[in-house]
């Protein structure tokens, strides 16, 4: 039985790990970059270890130094979370050759799902629909005219190693084709290291729709039913839901068997994420199969009222799934938005920086997965997501109100977040509609780009914190270094205005 585990990660993933450990009551170790030294998981875990210097090249993918961490603490698995190492088959092999339990699938499933040309090649032979497209990886320019022209445009050029949207490019027009491919393939080989790319078909109007799995030792496979997840900015997740609005229960039950299918074909065991991309009349074709746990794996949990992470430790401890099949029902509704430490208004580039102020929301059908706090310097070094908004209603109506209550409580103040973004999104009527697909963003980018309607609690909260941050630096500092700010400061008397000072 597993009493100790070392999770092999950062930030919020690894303190929703650790939560669901000590409900064990298993012991945690948390590992940490120089970045991540105050970080938030450091201090909720039971034990803690420095892996290395700040970029995740040094530490949060250096497998020596996470192996050495995990046996100076002698812990008996390894949970990697997602990102970084999590879909690493190495990894997974080098974890079990060390005598740790991978808290995960085998290095064989990990190799034949992460390679996506494999991956169509085995659910072609298991009988699931995919998008038409090539069987073997294109290392030419030559080769991928020829098949391109073969399909018909438009079509989608992929890194065969790749995903997050990383590799990818959509081609429409033929004079497009060359730079496509060459710019799909140098971006490949700077994330992956292996520069393959695939091509498939271009599903107009797509929406993206994935299915959860459980699978044990024992040969059982259930689905926990799907999430849409069509709102999606550079090919990334922003905003998830469960049900799908698109869903039927007929299509549902058909894809939910097809994504069992998908896991069999490959003995696949733990949790894992069969996707598909889905058109307008429901015809739906794999994409992927994610073989980890997702960040939007809350609000299945939700829905379905299963602990995803302990399922993980109990099927990591060699027992059956704890439940069957038809004992799973879907009970309301749940979405949950990602809060990134980003500048929607510049292209969605990283915005990391010191948090002056943090609210998060409270009250009935509201859960925040997170990791920030006042002070955290948030590090410039790793993905910029920060937190996570889930609510629950007993239908969508119910969920979306729910939601835009939450993010209006929602305060980040001192680093460019996303939450004015996400507040636009849950005001657009075809959000609320439940009318969206992956174009959604790009359909609506006037609406949501607009300027916001002025908050002005937000702003009094901003002119508080600030006030509130010079207050603690002057309270050393000398009376005339303090009259000269608030001679020149021209926020000062309103801030004095709002404090009543």
């Amino acid at each position: 039985m597993i009493k100790k585990v070392l999770v092999a990660n950062r930030g919020e993933i690894a303190v929703r790990i650790m939560r669901s450990c000590r409900e064990l009551n298993i012991r945690t170790v948390a590992v940490f970059s120089d970045a991540d030294r105050k970080s938030m998981h450091v201090c909720y875990a039971d034990e803690a270890v420095r892996i290395g210097a700040s970029p995740s090249a040094e530490s949060y993918l250096n497998i020596d130094n996470i192996i050495a961490a995990a046996k100076a603490t002698d812990v008996d698995a390894i949970h990697p979370g997602y990102g970084f190492l999590s879909e690493n088959a190495s990894f997974s092999d080098r974890c079990q050759k060390e005598g740790f339990v991978f808290i995960g699938p085998s290095p064989s499933a990990i190799s034949k799902m992460g390679d996506k040309i494999s991956a169509r090649q085995m659910m072609i032979k298991a009988g699931v629909p995919v998008v038409p497209g090539t069987q073997e990886k294109i290392t030419s320019e030559k080769e991928a005219i020829k098949v391109i022209e073969k399909i018909g445009l438009p079509v989608i050029i992929k890194a065969s190693a790749g995903g997050g949207g990383k590799g990818m490019r959509l081609v429409r027009c033929s004079k497009d084709i060359t730079s496509s491919l060459r710019l799909a393939r140098s971006e490949a080989e700077v994330a992956f290291g292996d520069d393959s790319v695939y091509v498939e078909k271009y599903i107009d109007s797509p929406h993206h729709i994935e299915f959860q799995i459980l699978a044990d030792t024992h040969g059982n496979v259930i689905h926990l039913f799907e999430r849409e997840c069509s709102v999606q900015r550079r090919h990334q997740k922003i905003i998830e839901e469960t049900p799908s609005p698109l869903m039927t229960p007929v299509k549902r039950e058909e894809m939910g068997k097809h994504a069992i299918e998908a896991a069999k074909a490959v003995n696949y065991v733990g949790a894992g994420t069969i996707e598909f991309i889905v058109d307008e009349q429901l015809n739906y074709y794999f994409l992927e199969m994610n073989t980890r746990l997702q960040v939007e794996h809350p609000i299945t949990e939700r829905v379905v009222g299963v602990d995803l992470v302990k399922e993980q430790i109990n099927i990591a401890n060699q027992n059956e799934l704890s439940f069957k099949q038809e004992e799973l029902t879907q009970s309301g509704h749940s979405i949950e938005c990602r809060v990134y430490a980003e500048d929607p208004q510049n292209n969605f580039m990283p915005a990391p920086g010191r948090i002056l102020h943090i609210t998060e929301p409270h009250g009935m059908g509201v859960r925040v997965d997170g990791y920030v706090y006042k002070g955290f310097e948030i590090p410039v070094y790793y993905d910029p997501l920060i937190a996570k908004v889930i609510v629950w209603g007993r239908d969508r109506t119910e969920a979306v109100s729910r939601l835009k209550r939450a993010l209006r409580e929602s305060r980040i103040i001192g680093a460019k977040n996303s939450l004015p973004f996400l507040r636009r999104i849950v005001e657009t009527p075809d959000f609320i509609k439940g009318n969206y697909n992956t174009h959604f963003i790009e359909k609506n980018h006037k609406f949501l780009m607009g300027k916001a309607p002025v908050d002005k609690t937000a702003e009094d909260m901003v002119m508080i914190a600030a006030l509130l941050e010079y207050l603690d630096k002057v309270e050393k500092s000398s009376p005339q270094e303090l009259m000269y700010i608030r001679n020149n400061w021209k926020d000062y008397t309103r801030v004095k205005n709002v404090m009543k000072i």
